[in-house]
């Protein structure tokens, strides 16, 4: 076995590790964990004028 072998062999796992998370991305299990990140922006109303939640409660800003 020389390196032509383990590269060859290297190619080939790294194309089905591709493709296994290709199938998975589209597998229907992973729709709701899918959508529930898609929602994530819109989680939180009150984020929406910029406030990113770094400002703790009972904290005063100055």
């Amino acid at each position: 076995m020389d390196i032509n072998d383990f590269r060859s062999m290297l190619t080939v796992l790294g194309l089905l590790c591709f493709l296994g998370i290709v199938a998975w991305a589209y597998s229907g299990r992973a729709k709701k964990g899918f959508d529930e990140a898609a929602q994530l922006p819109f989680a939180d109303e009150d984020m929406a004028d910029g406030d990113v939640g770094h400002r703790k409660e009972g904290r005063k800003n100055g």
